[in-house]
């Protein structure tokens, strides 16, 4: 029986994220799998968030329509480029000497991570973001809505930081 660790990502795992994922969990005398949840971006969402930003929300939605090929494009492409970072994540396991696989996730990222804890019994989380400082002052981020939700240790790692640059000396936030 192995040790189900889920990991919910917001981009690809570089080797150093998956050197530092197996590390913590060294020594354990039962194997570990990993399972990888990364989510698709929404197009139609993607398209409306960015178009308003740079019209500084003075377009009106009509002006702002796409055809429903040109959305299918967009999908098509964030679908693409999520896939090739669940694999490079899912190979930057393996290279690590971890039992990995992944999933992409078109419904809420923590809907995701709570329905895969379920499904393979997971025994710990860990959630991999960029630092999200508003989110996270607020308990909004996907880690402070994975404790309120699921009764297994959960872990958030800033993406591309090393333990010791989260703990004070790199980008990530370190207490407010």
């Amino acid at each position: 029986m192995a040790y189900d660790v889920v990991l919910l990502v917001e981009q690809a795992l570089d080797p150093a994220d998956a050197a530092r994922i197996r590390s913590l969990h060294e020594g354990l005398d039962e194997p570990v799998a990993y399972h990888v949840i990364l989510p698709v971006e929404d197009a139609a969402a993607r398209v409306e968030a960015s178009l308003t930003t740079l019209a500084g929300g003075e377009l009106a939605a009509p002006a702002l329509a796409l055809s429903g090929e040109e959305l299918d494009a967009i999908d098509d492409a964030a679908r693409n480029r999520a896939q090739q970072e669940l694999d490079a994540s899912v190979a930057a396991l393996t290279a690590a000497g971890a039992q990995a696989e992944g999933v992409l996730v078109r419904e809420s990222p923590v809907d995701a991570l709570v329905r895969v804890v379920g499904e393979v019994d997971g025994r710990e989380v860990i959630v991999l973001t960029r630092p999200h400082v508003v989110a996270e002052l607020f308990r909004l981020d996907w880690t402070s809505q994975a404790q309120r939700r699921l009764k297994v240790p959960t872990l958030h790692l800033i993406e591309h930081e090393s333990f010791d640059e989260q703990a004070g000396g790199g980008e990530g936030v370190t207490g407010l």
